[in-house]
């Protein structure tokens, strides 16, 4: 579940930099759940040709991600601000307490 939400992630901060046609395949794969096997029969390829360009996609978001880190960035903004909401709402009952 981990990694699907990882590949969610990758996608979503870089996906408009892929081809139409790798969009589709990763979508199939990532948003839509799809086996290999079914996205190779929706899109009139082998099996192995779309192992083989999911590989590839996976290869360059994870590229992007490494040069870039949107992604590594984003979760730890989003983890900084679930620690000051956490501190804020601690605080707050705390000076209710004391009221």
């Amino acid at each position: 579940m981990e990694d699907i939400i990882k590949l969610g992630k990758l996608y979503d901060f870089y996906g408009e930099l892929l081809t139409d046609h790798q969009k589709e395949i990763y979508e199939d794969l990532v948003y839509n759940d799809l086996s290999v096997s079914e996205i190779a029969q929706d899109h009139g390829i082998s099996r192995q040709g779309a192992h083989d360009l999911i590989k590839r996609i996976n290869n360059i978001l994870g590229n992007y991600e490494e040069k870039l880190g949107l992604v590594s960035r984003f979760d730890r903004i989003k983890q900084q601000v679930e620690c000051n909401d956490k501190l804020t709402k601690e605080e707050k009952e705390l000076i209710l307490g004391q009221l």
